[in-house]
């Protein structure tokens, strides 16, 4: 758990405008610096694992955090993980629905279940 001060101090580096105190900025920083933390104590107490879990509960969020902000604002989140010092996320190529146009065949095709259905219905 952090220290109010601490968490209050992170909270006024990273945060966006006055009473920003919940943006994915300020989690990310938040859940790094408990991440930090709880690697310390784990190196200390190795067979903590409550405490082992919460730090991969920690880490999915920071990493589902990264993921919406890498989407939603990719230069805030190039300058994050610069200021925090932690590793971009491994990303795969993205899939793009439904890329390329739907064809003459695709109508066909279409048009040709849409008649198989009426028949069954009848």
């Amino acid at each position: 758990m952090l220290d109010p001060k601490k968490k209050q101090s992170i909270i006024n580096k990273y945060k966006k405008h006055d009473a920003d105190t919940g943006s994915a900025e300020v989690q990310i920083a938040i859940l790094t610096e408990e991440v930090k933390e709880l690697t310390k104590h784990l190196k200390t107490h190795k067979h903590d694992h409550s405490s082992r879990r919460g730090l991969l509960k920690k880490l999915g969020e920071r990493r589902r955090l990264m993921r919406y902000l890498e989407v939603d604002n990719l230069e805030s989140y190039l300058k994050l993980i610069e200021d925090l010092k932690i590793k971009p996320l491994k990303r795969e190529k993205k899939v793009e629905l439904f890329d390329e146009e739907i064809g003459e065949e695709d109508d066909e095709k279409v048009a040709v279940n849409e008649d198989k259905s009426t028949e069954d219905e009848e």
